[in-house]
């Protein structure tokens, strides 16, 4: 078992189009911000109460980008795997700053557009395009698996 784990799992809407940028190497990094709310009702008053977190997403997967650009947009419905990583950078005026951030990067990150194909928030998706797809270098998430087939599976137990 390993002995850290860093994996963020967000379901949120887009607050804003996503907005591309290009490297000096010519790579696209897409930046995402998703709000995710909570809503409770308060003991004392019974008055609904919501709060809404705002979280930084960025996106350096090719794949990824490439639907990102294509299909995603302000008001979007999305699920997301990650990880939290902070970088250090400089401002105008020469102070060091840190920026907290979900990346996808790399083979376990995963972008699943929760929208149906009619656009309910964001829509407006292609022909084959639509509500649960899944998007990551993965194969499938455990959303997206197939049905159990128990037909194959062997009667001894090996225990």
């Amino acid at each position: 078992m390993a002995g850290s784990v860093n994996k963020v799992i967000l379901i949120g809407n887009l607050g804003r189009d996503p907005e591309i940028r290009s490297t000096q190497d010519g790579k696209e990094i897409a930046n995402l911000a998703i709000a995710t709310s909570d809503r409770w009702k308060d003991k004392m008053t019974g008055e609904q109460k919501e709060k809404t977190e705002w979280h930084r997403v960025v996106i350096f997967s090719p794949g990824l980008v490439n639907v990102v650009k294509n299909y995603i947009k302000k008001g979007s419905k999305v699920y997301i795997e990650g990880k939290l990583q902070t970088r250090k950078w400089q401002d105008n005026a020469g102070v060091e700053r840190y920026t907290t951030e979900i990346a996808l990067q790399g083979y376990d990150s995963v972008l699943t557009m929760l929208d149906n194909k009619s656009g309910s928030s964001g829509g407006g998706y292609g022909a084959d395009m639509g509500a649960g797809n899944s998007f990551g270098a993965t194969a499938a998430s455990p959303a997206s698996a197939p049905a159990d087939n128990f037909a194959d599976l062997d009667d001894e137990v090996p225990f």
